[in-house]
């Protein structure tokens, strides 16, 4: 039996990605970033990371991590309305937290609106917890943004839990 997660093809992030990585984000974000940004980002491969998620001919979602020191920050998570639901958000997270760990980094940390209860309740999964609010972060409309954190990453337990995560996704 072929499953989703069978299908689901993730690599780095090129710049022919980019026009793909856009219109996902115009999906799902209210203000995207612009091309010129992403581009930028892509030029700092020594401290930056971007992954696109494609099944078959198909750009079904993308994500990026941002090293500092000993830590990593999760810069976007983002899957096609139309792909929601199905692991494709827990893949790519699985690859940033891979990539994090053999970087060596002991802890993840992210911002997330308090009001996407889905992304909150992924990011849990993972090992997230609530560390504080930043008031209006999400200028576009007003809303706080949810601070989570992942701590002790490069701990066997959380290689346990990345497996189990997969497994399950893997079985969908």
């Amino acid at each position: 039996m072929t499953t989703l997660a069978s299908k689901v093809q993730i690599s780095a992030m090129e710049r022919y990605h980019l026009g793909e990585v856009q219109r996902v984000d115009a999906l799902v974000y209210v203000r995207p970033w612009s091309i010129a940004m992403l581009r930028q980002e892509l030029d700092k491969r020594d401290s930056r990371e971007y992954i696109v998620a494609r099944v078959d001919d198909t750009h079904v979602g993308h994500a990026g991590i941002m090293i500092i020191a000993d830590e990593g920050h999760i810069t976007t998570v983002a899957v096609d309305p139309k792909w929601q639901r199905r692991g494709i958000g827990a893949l790519l997270m699985i690859e940033l937290h891979r990539y994090a760990i053999d970087r060596q980094l002991e802890a993840l940390t992210l911002e997330v609106r308090v009001s996407n209860i889905a992304a909150v309740a992924l990011y849990r999964r993972f090992g997230y917890a609530p560390a504080g609010v930043r008031k209006n972060y999400y200028s576009d409309e007003g809303e706080d943004g949810l601070i989570m954190w992942a701590h002790d990453i490069h701990l066997p337990a959380h290689k346990e839990r990345l497996d189990a995560i997969a497994t399950e996704v893997a079985t969908r």
